[in-house]
C-alpha cells in the first residue's frame, strides 16, 4: 500500500524523504550547538551546586568562631526538672547554686457549691478585682455558661471563668485570677459579691488581722523584745505570721574596751581658820592595786533569734534568719509552726555579741480572707513563691524569676524539702552539634569535588548515605570537570586545612583536629580493619568519645582551635573555621569566582542560543528552497510524462 501513488497526496518520487535526508545533514551544526548549550547549562548547574555547598560549609565555619559561637552558649542543668528549671544567656557566669523550693506562686481560683443546671445569674453590675486591677461590666442575666463566657471574654489577661460538673445533674462556677502572687487577690464587689455569696463561693468573716509592730525597733546585742498576742487567735487554715528583719554586724574594733575603775570617792580633808589664817589638812591617800583589764568575752554568733511562746508555757524557735542590711520578709503558716497550740507571744532574743537586730512590720493575717470575704471552696489561693538559694530565703510573686541570678531565668514547677542543685555551664551539646554539622558539610562538599574531578565509579559507591536517585544524579556528574584546575586547586587547599596545626592555649594538646577526634581516619593504631580506599579521599571522621572528652575538659582550647585572636585586637585571625571561611570567601562572595564562572557560562549560553536561532532561520529557508526546487522538478517530470503519454497515443493512433 505504501507504493500506491495518489495524485495530490503523495509524491511519486518521494521528494519529502529526499528533502528530510538532505536537511539532516544541514541540521548537524544546530544539533552540535544545542548539545553545547546543554553541556554549558549542566556545567553552570554544577558550579551553582558547588557554590551552595561552599556557602553551607562557610556558614558552618562562621558559626564556630563568630560572636554567635556555640562555645559561648550557656545552659542551665537542674538536678530535678520537675521542681526547678532554667535558661541562661551567653553572659551568664558558670556557677552552681542550691535551691529549696518551699512554696510556688499561685493565683486565686475559687469554686462555687454545686448549683442546679437551670441556675440563672441575675442581671446587674458585676465588678471583680485582681490585685490593683479591676473589671466591671453590666450583665443582662442568663445561664451560668453564658455568664462565664461573658466574664472570660472581658477578663483579658487578668480573669477568666468556667463551668464544670462536680456532681451529676449540677453545675459549679469557677472563677480564677490569671496573675500569681499574694498581692493579686481575687475580690468581688457590687453584684459580683452577691453572686459569690449566693453561689456558695465565699462567706463573710470577721477580720483577724493583727499588727503587732509597725515601726522599726532596734534590738541590740544581748537584749530581747517580746510581742504579746492578746486576745488569742482562732485556729484557721489561712492564718499567716509575717515579719521583716535586718541585721547590723559589728567588728571587734567597734566594741569599746572598758577602762580601769575610778576608785573610791574620798571626802574633803577639811581646814581650820584662826585670826584670818586658814590651814588645810592633808588629803586622804588610798593605795589602789594595779589595773588588769578583764578578758574579752567569747564571740557569739547565732541566727536562731525568733521564738514563739505558747499558752502552755512551752517555746519553739523559728527557722534561722540571714544577715542582710536591707529588711527581709519572713512568713510562715500558723498551722505549720504552732503544732496545734495557741501562740501567746512572739519574742526576738538577740544572743549575739556583735550583731544588732532590727525588727518591723510584725503582723498576723488571714491569707485566705480578702476584704471580709473568705473562700469556701478554694482550689488555690494567691500566694508568693518562697525559695531558698544557698541558704538565703527570697520571695517572688511569679514562678518565673529572672532577677535572682544575672542572665539566668528560673522557672519554679514544684516544691521540694530537699536541696536541688542548679548548674550554669557551657552548652557542650550545642558545640558538639555545630562541629558535627561542620564535618558533614565539609564531607558533602568534598564528595562533590571528588565526583566532578575524578572519573571513577567507586567514588559514588563509597557514598553509602546517598539514595538511589542521588547516586544516579552523581553518575551524571562523574568526571564532568576532571581537568578544571580551579576545582583541583581548591580541593587540595581544603584537604590541607584539615591537617594543618593552629595556635591554641594548649598547643601541644589541641593544635590539630585529630586531637579532638576529628581526622581522616579515626581508627586506633594497630587495628586490623585492613585497607580502605575511601579513607584516602580526605573525608573527615569523628571519634565521639574523644570529642566529648575534649569538650568536657578543654573547651576553651577547642574553641581556639576553630577560631582565635592571636594579636589581641579582638578580631579572630586564626583557627580551622577561620581558615575555611577565608578559603571559601573568594569563591562565594558577590562577584567571586563562582559568580564569574556562572556569568561566563551565561554569556556563552546566550551566544550559542543566538547561533541556534540564526541556524533555525537558515534551516527553515533551506528547507523551503528545497521544497520549491523539488516541487518544480516534480512538476517538470509530470509535464514531460504527460507529453510522452500524448505522443504514445498519437503514435498508436497514426499506426491504426
Amino acid at each position: 500500500m505504501s507504493d500506491i501513488y495518489i495524485p495530490g497526496v503523495k509524491s511519486r518520487y518521494d521528494t519529502d524523504k529526499l528533502i528530510e535526508d538532505l536537511m539532516k545533514v544541514e541540521r548537524i551544526p544546530k544539533e552540535r550547538a544545542q548539545k553545547n548549550v546543554e553541556n554549558l547549562k549542566t556545567e553552570k548547574t554544577n558550579w551553582q551546586d558547588l557554590g551552595r555547598r561552599m556557602a553551607g560549609l562557610r556558614e558552618s565555619a562562621r558559626n564556630l568562631y563568630s560572636f554567635q559561637s556555640p562555645f559561648t552558649e550557656r545552659v542551665v542543668k537542674s538536678a530535678d526538672e520537675s521542681v526547678i528549671s532554667g535558661t541562661a544567656g551567653r553572659d551568664a557566669a558558670e556557677q552552681e547554686r542550691s535551691f529549696i523550693i518551699k512554696q510556688i506562686a499561685s493565683a486565686d481560683r475559687f469554686l462555687s457549691k454545686p448549683l442546679p443546671e437551670n441556675y440563672t445569674v441575675p442581671p446587674g453590675n458585676y465588678t471583680f478585682g485582681v490585685g490593683k486591677e479591676s473589671l466591671s461590666f453590666t450583665y443582662r442575666g442568663g445561664s451560668l455558661k453564658d455568664f462565664a463566657e461573658a466574664l472570660t471574654k472581658r477578663g483579658r489577661d487578668i480573669l477568666r471563668a468556667d463551668v464544670i460538673t462536680v456532681e451529676p445533674g449540677t453545675r459549679s462556677l469557677v472563677i480564677e485570677g490569671l496573675k500569681t502572687g499574694s498581692a493579686n487577690r481575687l475580690s468581688f464587689k457590687e453584684d459580683a459579691e452577691k453572686l459569690a455569696l449566693s453561689a456558695g463561693m465565699v462567706e463573710k468573716i470577721d477580720s483577724v488581722s493583727r499588727n503587732l509592730l509597725s515601726d522599726p525597733v532596734n534590738i541590740p546585742s544581748g537584749s530581747s523584745k517580746q510581742l504579746k498576742i492578746s486576745p488569742s487567735l482562732p485556729t484557721r487554715s489561712g492564718l499567716m505570721l509575717s515579719y521583716e528583719i535586718a541585721t547590723r554586724v559589728k567588728n571587734d574594733a567597734d566594741e569599746e574596751a572598758p577602762g580601769p575603775p575610778p576608785g573610791p570617792e574620798l571626802p574633803s580633808a577639811g581646814s581650820i581658820t584662826y585670826g584670818g589664817i586658814t590651814i588645810e589638812n592633808d588629803p586622804a591617800a588610798v593605795s589602789l592595786p594595779s589595773y588588769t583589764p578583764p578578758p574579752k568575752p567569747k564571740r557569739v554568733d547565732t541566727m536562731d533569734v525568733v521564738q514563739l511562746t505558747f499558752s502552755d508555757g512551752t517555746t519553739k524557735l523559728l527557722p534561722p534568719i540571714t544577715d542582710s542590711t536591707e529588711y527581709k520578709n519572713y512568713q510562715f503558716k500558723i498551722t505549720d509552726i504552732s503544732e496545734g497550740k495557741t501562740i501567746s507571744s512572739i519574742s526576738v532574743i538577740n544572743g549575739n555579741t556583735h550583731r544588732d537586730i532590727l525588727l518591723q512590720n510584725v503582723r498576723i493575717y488571714d491569707s485566705e480572707a480578702n476584704e471580709g470575704l473568705r473562700p469556701l471552696h478554694a482550689v488555690s489561693t494567691a500566694q508568693d513563691a518562697i525559695l531558698s538559694m544557698d541558704g538565703i530565703q527570697v520571695t517572688r510573686s511569679s514562678n518565673t524569676i529572672d532577677d535572682l541570678i544575672p542572665s539566668v531565668k528560673l522557672t519554679l514547677k514544684g516544691t521540694s524539702d530537699k536541696t536541688v542543685k542548679i548548674n550554669v555551664e557551657p552548652d557542650r551539646q550545642a558545640s558538639k552539634d555545630a562541629i558535627i554539622s561542620l564535618v558533614a558539610n565539609y564531607n558533602r562538599l568534598l564528595a562533590d569535588l571528588n565526583v566532578l574531578t575524578r572519573n571513577d565509579d567507586k567514588i559514588i559507591q563509597e557514598l553509602t548515605y546517598l539514595s538511589k536517585d542521588e547516586q544516579e544524579e552523581m553518575k551524571k556528574k562523574l568526571g564532568a570537570m576532571q581537568g578544571d584546575s580551579t576545582l583541583n586547586t581548591f580541593k587540595s587547599a581544603l584537604q590541607r586545612l584539615a591537617t594543618s596545626s593552629y595556635p591554641t592555649a594548649l598547643e601541644r594538646e589541641m593544635a590539630l583536629l585529630a586531637q579532638i577526634g576529628v581526622s581522616t581516619d579515626v581508627r586506633k593504631a594497630g587495628s586490623s580493619q585492613g585497607y580502605d580506599a575511601s579513607r584516602l579521599r580526605g573525608y573527615l571522621e569523628i571519634d565521639e568519645k574523644v570529642l566529648d572528652q575534649a569538650l568536657q575538659t578543654k573547651l576553651p582550647a577547642v574553641k581556639e582551635l576553630f577560631g582565635k585572636d592571636t594579636d589581641g585586637d579582638l578580631i579572630v585571625d586564626s583557627g580551622f573555621a577561620f581558615a575555611l571561611d577565608s578559603l571559601i570567601r573568594p569563591y562565594v562572595q558577590t562577584g567571586g569566582i563562582i559568580a564569574l564562572k556562572t556569568s561566563g557560562l551565561d554569556s556563552r549560553i546566550g551566544q550559542e542560543e543566538k547561533r541556534i536561532e540564526s541556524l533555525d532561520k537558515q534551516l527553515a529557508a533551506k528547507e523551503q528552497s528545497l521544497k520549491q526546487q523539488y516541487g518544480k522538478m516534480e512538476g517538470a517530470l509530470n509535464s514531460m510524462e504527460k507529453t510522452s503519454t500524448s505522443l504514445d497515443q498519437f503514435s498508436k493512433s497514426s499506426n491504426q
